[in-house]
């Protein structure tokens, strides 16, 4: 199996007008930018429409992204910035009885930047895996299996003596705490504090 492309290949590749690279991208973190928009829950409709900002502002500012591994906390971000302007955009074209309580949307509501953390810290897992072999990403994701895959079973799925398990599990454990992506997460963890978009020129 082809290990996978690096982000900073990805982005690169996409620079140059490569469609594959732009195609990976997309299917790469199109689930983080629809859960983050899908914590707003907009009308369907709304949601695609502010997807597919997400992705158009994307086209628009990728020649300045100065760090590729810092694009999930802006993809993120951005995301989040256009489910709340879609929805301030919607309350102003509805009509709004004066007698009743308007909907007031909190731009700084600290449950949505938690779950966004968590968005974020969950992607930078997923692209961590992607960076190690094959073979050690599946036992990962085997011994972390609910409900749990027995020993025999990932032995004979992996081709791995039970013996060696642990060994290379603890193997790819420190392989996974020094991949680009979980690095790259803990350095970008400070400016996050502040967003995300600073990361462009």
């Amino acid at each position: 199996m082809d290990q996978p492309f690096t982000i900073e290949h990805l982005v690169g590749a996409a620079r140059a007008g490569d469609a594959g690279a732009w195609d990976e991208l997309v299917d790469r973190y199109l689930p983080l930018v629809t859960a983050v928009i899908a914590r707003f829950r907009l009308s369907a409709s709304d949601a695609d429409d502010a997807n597919q900002t997400v992705w158009l502002r994307l086209v628009e500012h990728l020649d300045g992204l100065r760090e590729p591994r810092a694009l999930p906390g802006w993809l993120a971000t951005t995301a989040r910035h256009e489910a709340l302007a879609l929805i301030r955009r919607r309350n102003r074209d509805l009509p709004v009885d004066p007698g009743t309580t308007t909907f007031e949307v909190d731009g700084d509501n600290p449950d949505l930047d938690d779950d966004l953390v968590r968005d974020l810290r969950a992607q930078a897992l997923r692209d961590a895996l992607e960076e190690l072999p094959p073979k050690r990403r599946e036992l990962l994701l085997l011994l972390l299996a609910d409900p749990p895959v027995p020993y025999d079973e990932i032995s004979a799925r992996l081709g791995i003596p039970k013996g060696s398990i642990g060994p290379t599990r603890a193997r790819a454990l420190e392989q996974l705490r020094g991949s680009r992506a979980l690095r790259g997460w803990a350095e970008e963890t400070p400016a996050r504090q502040g967003g995300s978009h600073d990361v462009f020129d």
